[in-house]
């Protein structure tokens, strides 16, 4: 296991690059022991997740009380009707949780978190001052290294077309330090299948490794005091990089076995290709970053405000605003709220498609979902518009995972209630169940504070 200040070393950029980086000594020894890597895919969306979209309308009277008025409530899912936008997963009740009363006040609620929601911190937009810690998903990933630690996706835009190549990401991999991500996903393939479909520019072509060195390096010669030392160590991990690479390509030949096919469309940028087109595509590569063993943790944002909707089955005309559609407006004479569950629908039969692909990959006595976690959750609360007293998580998680949850709808005491839990008791869960004994993981909340409710630590009965 790397120590803190080796994984700090080592640290880089991004989605791919900003990585554990460990040891080719390290996988084998890891592989030697016959200890199957654990796997988490954290799922971001955007314009929230309504209290009301989670709720189970097969609810009894009282349980349909009880969850309006947000009290406690525990039931069992295999006796229950999912709501509509889960039925892709109907098939999967065992392995699913949907959580419900967690709160995100500590992050930002407005119309992005950034990397806040992430790390239960207030980020400042994201400037590299207001990034205070490594957030949760490279907290994971230095739990199972792999030879890219992480791998971010990001399917974002500027409302009217999508972003495209190697740019900022979400996540961090440390205090004042902005991870990157792959924008779209023919750059995706090329940046992680590389030693297979072209080796011979695994190292010298390496787009991660040109963008460190000519955007940052100017950065840093522009810059000067606390701005250029942050900047200084993401360069150096350029070698970091480099050493990885030769990792990878010792990996051809399980890289070949798994290898997606991308559409012609995804070339140049994929300027063409619809939203659902992008979403299957980077579903394609996401499950083949996992089965190659080049990744156990990859985060995506499947949307955010300003990502274009292009191609939304009955819809296929419209060029639709999420942002438009959090205010109220629908497109083509279809209410806004109908179009917000398309896209509900859309990113659920992405989540059915990664469960049934790795279901499909034998590992050990089972399968590979069986030692994999997928988190689904909005970036910023309950709603377009959030306060962060509601954070719902739909969570599918196979026979082996470590936690108390599976087929069943948990609702938690409410924000500001004896008992309440937030984000961070929710990831401090996560890693003391996965081998980091942190006391707690994440800023805590000032209205419960105030009250002095007990907020430190993990969710004790989810504690398997």
């Amino acid at each position: 296991m790397e120590t803190r200040r080796t994984f700090l070393k080592a640290s880089a950029l991004g989605a791919g690059a900003a990585v554990l980086d460990p040891t080719l000594r390290d996988l084998l020894a890891a592989s030697a022991s016959n200890v199957m890597p654990r796997r988490f895919i954290f799922i971001r969306k955007s314009n929230g997740v309504r209290p009301s979209e989670v709720s189970l309308p097969s609810f009894s009277d009282k349980e349909k009380s009880l969850d309006a008025k947000k009290q406690p409530l525990e039931v069992d899912l295999e006796n229950h009707e999912l709501p509509n936008w889960l039925r892709a997963l109907d098939g999967y009740k065992q392995h699913m949780t949907i959580l419900h009363g967690l709160s995100c006040k500590m992050s930002e609620n407005g119309h992005w978190s950034y990397s806040s929601v992430m790390g239960a911190y207030k980020s400042g937009r994201n400037s590299l001052s207001g990034i205070k810690r490594a957030t949760i998903d490279f907290e994971i990933a230095r739990l199972f290294p792999s030879p890219f630690g992480h791998v971010e996706l990001s399917l974002t835009g500027n409302y009217s077309s999508f972003r495209n190549g190697i740019v900022a990401g979400y996540s961090a991999p440390g205090p004042h330090q902005r991870n990157y991500c792959y924008a779209d996903p023919q750059t995706a393939y090329n940046e992680l299948f590389k030693s297979v479909t072209d080796p011979g520019t695994v190292d010298s072509e390496n787009q991660m490794l040109r963008f460190l060195q000519d955007d940052e390096t100017f950065k840093a010669e522009v810059l000067k005091g606390h701005e250029k030392l942050k900047l200084s160590n993401h360069i150096r991990s350029i070698e970091a990089i480099r050493e990885r690479n030769k990792q990878v390509e010792q990996m051809s030949a399980s890289i070949a076995k798994h290898l997606p096919e991308i559409d012609k469309v995804h070339s140049n940028g994929g300027l063409n290709a619809s939203t659902p087109e992008k979403q299957h595509a980077f579903t394609d590569i996401l499950v083949a970053a996992l089965m190659t063993g080049l990744t156990n943790v990859v985060t995506y944002t499947i949307d955010e405000l300003s990502t274009p909707i292009k191609g939304l089955p009955g819809n296929e005309g419209d060029h639709i605003s999420i942002h438009e559609l959090g205010h109220n407006g629908g497109y083509s004479g279809i209410s806004a709220e109908k179009i917000r569950e398309k896209v509900r629908v859309g990113h659920i039969d992405q989540v059915a498609t990664i469960i049934d692909r790795l279901k499909q990959e034998p590992e050990g006595p089972g399968n590979m979902f069986d030692n994999t976690m997928i988190l689904y959750f909005p970036e910023n609360g309950e709603g377009h518009h959030s306060w962060g007293t509601e954070s719902p998580f739909v969570i599918m998680a196979g026979n082996n995972c470590k936690l108390d949850i599976a087929g069943r709808y948990i609702r938690l005491p409410y924000h500001g209630t004896e008992g309440h839990k937030t984000i961070g008791n929710w990831y401090t869960t996560l890693l003391n169940a996965h081998g980091n004994s942190i006391e707690h993981y994440g800023d805590f909340d000032l209205e419960m504070a105030r009250k002095k409710r007990d907020q430190t630590g993990a969710i004790r009965q989810f504690m398997g």
